[in-house]
């Protein structure tokens, strides 16, 4: 896989200091309502209105590596803006909003913009604004209030697992049984041998906020297994931010088809 094509896998995707606690064993775990499990959930959601952070992240597949420091402001249902670069070099910035995706990569000198339905297409998924959000915040990417649930114990976690899953499609949801924020995602494709998990390890408690430390993102088929690991290394809340971004002239569109 060539050096652009890892960058901008790495940038839509993640557009993924305190030792972890003892975890409880499932036994251990208090039994609790679904409606209970998914009200302490949004009861402990993000509840500040701006993101001002410094990340490191490494890209892996079985052929390669690749590791970018990443800018990221983030207003809270509004903008996220990350601006990458490697070994100090400038090499990508992403501007994204509820409607709009913008992105550019130096190297190839080259642009995409366009809304979320066309990139999905070209990615076969179905990511929008809110999803990219939740998952840089610990966050479920569905609304947990609009669906129906079955709960139960298991790694250590509350599951939620949707009541009418595909026979083909499943999607699972691991509460901290301590925070509520999430352990882990996990969505699985059975027909295609696909998984994709988004993991929790850490938590700090930054300015009364379960923030993740580390954000780890599997993504497993029957050929490949691709990971990129998101570490924060420096968080602020709150700040005044601008979000700076212009597509320099003479850059080539990406056409998605």
């Amino acid at each position: 896989m060539r050096y652009i094509t890892k960058a901008t896998l790495l940038i839509l995707i993640t557009l993924t200091a305190c030792k972890s606690k003892k975890t409880l064993s499932d036994s251990a775990l208090e039994s609790l309502s679904v409606k209970k499990i998914v009200s302490n959930h949004y009861e402990n959601e993000f509840d500040k209105k701006t993101v001002y952070a410094r990340l490191n992240t490494r890209y892996s597949d079985k052929r390669s590596s690749l590791k970018l420091s990443i800018k990221m402001r983030l207003e809270k249902d509004k903008t996220i803006w990350l601006s990458a670069t490697k070994l100090g070099i400038p090499v990508a910035k992403l501007l994204i909003t509820p409607t709009r995706v913008q992105y550019y990569e130096k190297i190839q000198r080259v642009y995409f913009d366009g809304d979320y339905a066309l990139l999905n297409k070209w990615l076969k998924t179905e990511l929008d604004f809110f999803k990219l959000q939740n998952l840089l915040l610990g966050q479920a990417v569905n609304d947990l209030k609009k669906g129906k649930y079955t709960a139960e114990s298991a790694q250590a976690s509350y599951q939620l697992t949707p009541r009418k899953n595909g026979d083909l499609y499943k999607i699972l949801f691991f509460m901290n049984p301590e925070n509520f924020k999430l352990n882990k995602q996990v969505v699985r494709d059975t027909e295609k041998q696909q998984e994709f998990t988004v993991a929790y390890p850490n938590y700090s408690q930054i300015e009364e906020e379960h923030f993740p430390q580390k954000i780890l993102i599997t993504a497993v088929d029957s050929k490949n297994r691709t990971q990129i690991n998101i570490e924060y290394r420096s968080v602020e809340f709150d700040r005044e931010l601008t979000f700076p971004f212009s597509i320099p002239s003479k850059y080539k569109e990406i056409k998605l088809k």
